[in-house]
């Protein structure tokens, strides 16, 4: 059997994949099955394709097929012809088809397709395969999936080119992304780990991960993440929750951090523990006008005061941390309730932190509020 060349997506060699097609007998064309959303094929006669029109109704054939290596090419030819048809309603529909793998090679999996032959790469099997048996290779991973039968979608059909694609991930992602809800938490296993983030499998409740999602570097820790390497490696298992569902896109957007509390919506004390762990000089002193407001914050406080409700504000105490966050300036609402209409902001650079007063009439959403818009107008 030739073997297609795999180095991108669709680079099956057509010269090859007519030499495959043409080696193909009929006995082939009855060895794949699959799914319809709405109706099943209806029974055939052994002598004819197994193939239904996406209304369920059998589709004739030009002529009788006989099922025999000896029938004439331009028998053969119409079969392949009227299969790419099909093929292409499985695009334009996103039905989901069940093929048997028949090989592989170094790049993906070789799936029927009635008398066609089409490839499914690596990459777009589903993450179920490679959690279930995580020390496998892909290739052995391959060869034990040989002989069974997967759903896909047809995701290229080009009769010209004699490229016909699947995806295991498309025909997952229309089986499961409606369960996946903004919110939702998660046990999950770290997949690869790139600059920007993780991609993470969810595992659902069948105890197989069928979906994959993106956990940005800025949402795998409260901490300052220089390398997520440093944080994450393939194959931990982590828990994740749902920040956003790109239906249109098949994305899902992952936080790992917003399962942990976020140690700025608290008190100074909270963020910097007063014990012995403390540094002596952690917390300096008391008086704002000897404490230097971190870059910005004069303006911020400047534009504060003309907003309505909020009659003062100033820094209250200061202290310093072990690690840094982040080195541009942050600034928070603390969760710590009011007292006699003074709020608590927390503002952060590098390993300083500033505790800072607010007098105001507001409440804690009118505070947020004025606070977007004074962001909003300070550069």
């Amino acid at each position: 059997m030739p073997i297609f060349a795999a180095t991108t997506l669709g680079s099956l060699s057509a010269h090859s994949f007519l030499s495959l097609l043409a080696s193909t007998d009929a006995s082939h064309s009855l060895s794949s099955s699959f799914v319809l959303t709405h109706k099943s094929p209806s029974k055939r006669p052994s002598n004819f394709a197994a193939r239904v029109s996406l209304s369920g109704k059998p589709e004739p054939i030009a002529g009788v097929l006989e099922s025999s290596p000896s029938s004439p090419e331009s028998v053969r030819r119409a079969r392949r012809s009227a299969d790419w048809k099909t093929a292409r309603e499985y695009l334009d529909s996103g039905f989901i088809f069940k093929g048997r793998i028949e090989g592989s090679n170094a790049g993906g999996l070789l799936v029927r397709f009635y008398s066609l032959v089409g490839f499914l790469p690596f990459p777009l099997l589903s993450p179920a395969h490679s959690c279930k048996e995580p020390y496998k290779s892909i290739q052995d991973i391959a060869k034990s999936l040989i002989g069974s039968l997967i759903p896909v979608k047809v995701i290229q059909a080009d009769e010209k080119n004699k490229n016909l694609i699947f995806s295991e991930k498309e025909a997952a992602w229309s089986k499961f992304s409606e369960q996946v809800g903004v919110g939702d938490v998660y046990e999950a296993r770290v997949g690869s780990v790139e600059d920007y983030g993780a991609f993470v499998h969810l595992r659902f409740s069948d105890g197989f991960y069928h979906l994959t999602g993106l956990v940005h570097i800025s949402e795998v820790s409260w901490d300052l993440v220089q390398d997520v390497r440093d944080i994450l490696s393939e194959g931990d298992e982590v828990r994740v929750k749902v920040l956003d569902v790109d239906r249109d896109k098949s994305r899902i957007t992952l936080s790992i951090k917003q399962l942990e509390e976020d140690p700025l919506l608290e008190t100074l004390d909270k963020v910097i523990p007063q014990d012995d762990s403390a540094e002596p000089d952690s917390f300096g002193p008391k008086s704002d006008s000897e404490i230097i407001p971190l870059p910005g914050l004069d303006t911020i406080f400047e534009e504060l005061l003309q907003e309505e409700g909020i009659e003062d504000v100033h820094i209250n105490r200061q202290g310093f941390e072990k690690r840094v966050v982040s080195q541009d300036l942050q600034l928070w609402l603390s969760n710590a309730p009011p007292v006699e209409k003074k709020f608590t902001l927390l503002a952060r650079a590098g390993r300083q932190v500033q505790e800072i007063q607010l007098t105001t009439s507001l409440d804690q959403e009118g505070i947020k509020r004025a606070l977007q818009r004074v962001l909003e107008r300070v550069p």
